[in-house]
């Protein structure tokens, strides 16, 4: 790196800086102290370190925890996926007109089924406000899906 300064000025501060670490180790200094008049100690408390109590204790902070609306929310992404799943396999086989496609529209059928089920059951605990706003909406929408997928395979 490119430096302005002259090599002694650059060797004399970190030199300062190196006198300042070594004798921080030993004393019970301040730093800015030090590194302004490292030759005469502080003898006034405000000047000297103490530890602040903080650091010798354990912490007591508790780490976050999932709320119950978390939990209940990612049981019914997991079943959402699967519903998904066959959702766009039964699509598949139904665009393709293959012998399949009636299974496969009934299992999408039975999985949106569970999911609506689950859904239900959350939506009637302490937490079924923030569950019907986080993820109500995708459930009526998939509903929606089957539904259209079902009235177009009987229209066929």
């Amino acid at each position: 790196m490119f430096s302005l300064r002259s090599l002694p000025a650059r060797a004399g501060r970190s030199s300062i800086c190196a006198q300042c670490l070594r004798l921080n180790r030993t004393s019970s200094r301040s730093v800015s102290l030090l590194c302004t008049n490292a030759t005469r100690p502080a003898t006034h408390p405000q000047f000297v370190l103490k530890p602040h109590s903080s650091f010798l204790l354990p912490s007591s902070r508790k780490f976050a925890t999932k709320s119950t609306a978390d939990e209940l929310i990612e049981d019914i992404q997991d079943q959402y996926a699967t519903a998904r799943d066959e959702f766009e396999i039964a699509t598949e086989e139904t665009e393709k007109k293959t012998v399949y496609a009636a299974d496969d529209r009934a299992a999408a059928r039975q999985e949106l089924d569970k999911l609506k089920e689950m859904f239900q059951e959350a939506l009637g605990g302490s937490e079924g406000e923030e569950v019907q706003r986080r993820i109500g909406q995708r459930i009526r929408e998939l509903d929606n899906a089957i539904q259209g997928l079902e009235k177009a395979a009987l229209e066929e």
